[in-house]
C-alpha cells in the first residue's frame, strides 16, 4: 500500500473545494488561477534545469542519445518531446528516444500497472542496448512511480548521466537521479490529477531542455529553425522565409539556394561566405559541429 500522504501532487487544494459547485466560468477560472502559479515553479528550478542541459549538450556532441522514461502522462509528455525533435531540428529518430509505460498501446489507453515495476524499464532499455555515453531522464510527477525509477538505477549502473523531473517536494526519484529538476507546483485542483498542474510543468521542461540542447548545438541561427525538415509546403515556404530573413536576400534567390542545396542550413552558409561548393560548406560546417557562426570565422 502506497502512503500518499506524504506525496506533494495528493494533497487536497483548498482554493476549489467548491468546484464541483461552481458555475462553469468559475471552474475554468479556479483552474486558470492554478496553472497560473506553474510557470514560477519553473522558473525557481532554472538552475536544475541548466545542469541538466549541458549534460544533454554534452551527450548530443559526443554523439551519446537521450532517453525519456515515464508511466501514463508523464510517459506520454516524454514521447512526445521526443518526437517533435526530429522535424523541427533535423536530427535523426534516435537522437531523442521516448518510452512510456506499457509500451506504444499505453500513449492512447491507460496501462495503469505497467508503472509499478522497475524490471520493465531495464528491459525496455536493454532493447536500445543503453550505453554510458547516454543520458536518462526519468519523468515522474509523484517522484515514486518504479518504472521510471528502475530506469535511472539501471542507466547509473551502466555509467550514463541520469536525471529526472518531478512536481513533488522530497521525492525517491530526486534522490536517485545524478542531476534532479524538480518543480515543485503544489496540489492538483483536482487531487491527485497530476494531468493538470504538473503535467504543465513537466511539457515546459522537456520544452527547455530540448530546444536549449539544440540552441548550443548548432540547431538554431538567432531566433530560427536552421536545420529543419522541409517535407510539406508549409515547410518550404518557412525554410525559404527563414533564408530571406537571415541573409537579407530577395525570394528569388532563396528558392534558388534552396533548390541547389535541399538543405536551409547549406543554403544560409552558402549566400552569408560566398561558398558555393557543397563539399567545401559540408567540410567547414563539420569541423564547426554545424554551426554557422563557428564556420563562418574559420573564413
Amino acid at each position: 500500500m502506497v502512503d500518499i500522504s506524504k506525496i506533494t501532487t495528493e494533497k487536497r487544494n483548498e482554493n476549489t473545494k467548491n468546484i464541483d459547485i461552481a458555475s462553469t466560468c468559475e471552474i475554468l477560472k479556479l483552474i486558470n488561477k492554478e496553472d497560473q502559479s506553474v510557470p514560477l515553479a519553473v522558473e525557481k528550478a532554472i538552475d536544475q534545469i541548466a545542469l541538466v542541459v549541458n549534460e544533454v549538450t554534452d551527450t548530443f556532441v559526443n554523439g551519446g542519445r537521450l532517453f525519456y522514461l515515464g508511466a501514463g502522462t508523464s510517459g506520454r509528455l516524454g514521447v512526445l518531446d521526443a518526437s517533435e525533435v526530429p522535424p523541427t531540428f533535423g536530427v535523426s529518430n534516435d537522437m531523442v528516444i521516448g518510452i512510456i509505460a506499457g509500451g506504444d498501446k499505453a500513449l492512447r489507453f491507460a496501462i495503469e500497472g505497467a508503472e509499478d515495476s522497475k524490471d520493465e524499464a531495464i528491459k525496455d532499455l536493454k532493447a536500445y542496448n543503453l550505453s554510458s555515453k547516454d543520458f536518462v531522464i526519468g519523468i515522474a510527477a509523484s517522484g515514486r512511480t518504479p518504472y521510471p525509477i528502475g530506469a535511472i538505477e539501471y542507466a547509473a549502473s551502466l555509467g550514463c548521466n541520469t536525471a529526472c523531473i518531478t512536481t513533488s517536494y522530497d521525492s525517491e526519484i530526486a534522490q536517485v537521479a545524478k542531476f534532479p529538476i524538480e518543480a515543485i507546483t503544489g496540489s492538483e485542483p483536482l487531487t491527485g490529477s497530476t494531468r493538470m498542474k504538473s503535467g504543465t510543468a513537466q511539457k515546459l521542461i522537456l520544452n527547455m531542455i530540448t530546444t536549449a540542447a539544440m540552441v548550443k548545438i548548432g540547431k538554431v541561427y538567432e531566433n530560427l529553425m536552421i536545420d529543419l525538415q522541409i517535407n510539406n509546403d508549409k515547410l518550404i515556404s518557412r525554410a525559404q522565409q527563414i533564408i530571406m530573413d537571415i541573409t537579407g536576400v530577395k525570394e528569388d534567390v532563396a528558392v534558388k539556394h534552396l533548390n541547389k542545396y535541399k538543405n536551409v542550413k547549406f543554403a544560409i552558409f552558402s549566400i552569408i561566405s560566398g561558398v558555393e561548393e557543397l563539399d567545401k560548406i559540408k567540410h567547414l560546417l563539420n569541423e564547426s559541429n554545424g554551426n554557422i557562426r563557428e564556420a563562418l570565422k574559420k573564413l
